[in-house]
């Protein structure tokens, strides 16, 4: 079975098709998936679509670029509430996005913090969306630590040494259709760590992979992705599907 552990499919793009989108994913033997929130109005999204399907699940988060202000306190506690609700698995997406020149550096780090915090209460994985901030987003997690704290890395971009420094502090990273690009370094990252802190995702709509590259992406080319990893690994396509499964139900506490 393959697993799509970051997959928007509740956003609007799927809106015209979405039944067949879920077919053909299911054609290609992928057999969970997990839809975040960005904000509150996603998040309500992506529980609806969960409780619609048996095989998908939500996370309800605060991406970085909502952050654009400080975050009022009532945000939260909505996001506390749905956090709550059933087929709901961990907090996110969240993090730090430095690459647009508007971003708010604070009030990014406070929300990423009240997430996190909440994260912590609710003893459940984090997904974080990290661009162009690694040194503050290693920071913030050193100071936020705790002994519970777990999640992975969204689409993971950074290189080797990055990539080290985030499983020690508990992370796995997630591997995108990115994978599948020349320019990419993940070939060198999966090469470089353990099978076991290795997820998939296809952060569909976006970042389809090669051959789809600029093309809406969709959960059954999260099979490509891992198709690339078991070459990279030069492992049997079907280790690495199952080792990826079990990694995805461990950290998300599923049956897979």
């Amino acid at each position: 079975m393959f697993v799509d552990i970051h997959c928007h499919l509740s956003f609007p793009e799927f809106d015209q098709d979405r039944e067949e989108v879920i077919k053909r994913m299911k054609e290609e033997g992928v057999g969970l998936v997990i839809d975040p929130g960005v904000d509150v109005p996603t998040s309500k999204r992506s529980i609806a679509l969960a409780h619609q399907i048996e095989f998908i699940y939500a996370n309800v988060g605060l991406h970085p670029h909502e952050a654009a202000h400080p975050v009022e306190e009532s945000l939260f506690t909505e996001l506390s509430a749905l956090a709550r609700l059933p087929k709901v698995v961990a907090i996110g997406e969240i993090g730090l996005d430095y690459h647009y020149p508007d971003y708010n550096r604070s009030a990014q780090q406070e929300a990423f913090r009240e997430m996190l915090r909440l994260a912590r209460s609710l003893d459940m994985p984090v997904v974080i969306h990290c661009r162009d901030a690694w040194d503050d987003m290693l920071h913030i997690l050193s100071e936020e630590s705790h002994s519970a704290m777990r999640g992975v890395m969204h689409c993971f971009s950074g290189d080797t040494l990055i990539a080290e420094e985030c499983i020690r502090k508990g992370f796995k990273l997630s591997i995108p259709g990115t994978v599948t690009y020349k320019r990419s370094l993940l070939p060198d990252v999966i090469r470089s760590v353990s099978l076991d802190d290795i997820l998939t995702e296809t952060d569909a709509p976006y970042l389809a992979p090669v051959p789809w590259r600029g093309k809406r992406n969709e959960p059954a080319w999260v099979r490509i992705v891992t198709e690339t990893i078991a070459r990279i690994k030069e492992i049997p396509l079907e280790e690495a599907a199952e080792a990826i499964a079990r990694n995805t139900g461990e950290l998300f506490r599923l049956p897979t």
